[in-house]
């Protein structure tokens, strides 16, 4: 009985790869660009969030380490590394 159980795990993982490959650059692509996205509004706010920090009357690298610690929430590799 496990071998059939087994055989049948083997072919519906292989029809549901076969299923997604003609996804899969699409899918790369849309994900890939998201990322891309979602990194130019981590900059653009860390900017601005170091700028209201100088403005408040912070020195620059006083404010640079803050926005640093501000934008570690924004490198996903991290995070998955941590949600590990």
């Amino acid at each position: 009985m496990n071998k059939k159980v087994e055989e049948t795990r083997k072919s519906n993982s292989s029809e549901l790869f076969g299923a997604i490959l003609p996804f899969l650059p699409t899918l790369l692509l849309k994900s890939g660009w998201a990322f891309l996205r979602f990194k130019m509004e981590a900059k653009r706010g860390g900017d601005i969030f170091q700028k209201e920090l100088m403005n408040q009357g912070l020195d620059k690298t006083t404010a640079t380490r803050i926005t640093e610690i501000y934008l570690e929430g924004s490198n996903v590799f991290k995070s998955l590394v941590k949600m590990r």
